[in-house]
């Protein structure tokens, strides 16, 4: 309602005086330099700045996308799964040629070595040692009586 008063009314007064009373530099008409309270030269170091800084950012983004790329195409071969074209495209945008940081890496080590060692047939004998064969003994007789039970309550049989 206001905007509407001073629309109708404010236009008026600028016919009534011509517009007499100097010309004011709106907001609008200021330059981005201007607007920032800098020169000419300080915004245009800014702006590089800024592009440099997004550009580093940029590189930083691509660099890690291209090593969890990596690490999922590790576990794809690793499990046998098949491969995924954007996963190549990404490290292929870095250079190609993309490091796992150095904590997965260590990560996927460890797990090699303890899928080799259970994979051998010393790692399955240190399994069949490692077994309660009391408590399996238990298990399989808790279970005997179940079906016992549920047999009993079986109203075909």
């Amino acid at each position: 309602m206001a905007f509407m008063v001073k629309s109708m009314v404010g236009g008026q007064l600028k016919n009534l005086t011509g517009g007499l009373g100097g010309e004011e530099k709106s907001e609008g008409d200021k330059s981005p330099a201007e607007a920032q309270g800098m020169t000419r030269e300080e915004y245009e170091e800014y702006q590089k700045q800024l592009v440099e800084e997004k550009m580093e950012r940029d590189a930083q983004f691509a660099q890690r996308k291209a090593e969890r790329a990596t690490l999922r195409t590790h576990f794809r071969d690793k499990y046998r799964l098949p491969k995924n074209e954007t996963d190549d495209n990404q490290i292929q945008v870095v250079g190609g040629d993309v490091e796992l940081p150095k904590e997965l890496a260590k990560m996927i080590e460890q797990d090699n070595v303890e899928e080799e060692e259970k994979d051998s047939v010393l790692g399955q004998l240190s399994n069949i040692q490692n077994m309660d064969l009391d408590s399996l003994k238990d298990k399989a007789q808790a279970t005997l009586d179940d079906l016992k039970q549920s047999a009993e309550k079986c109203q075909i049989m």
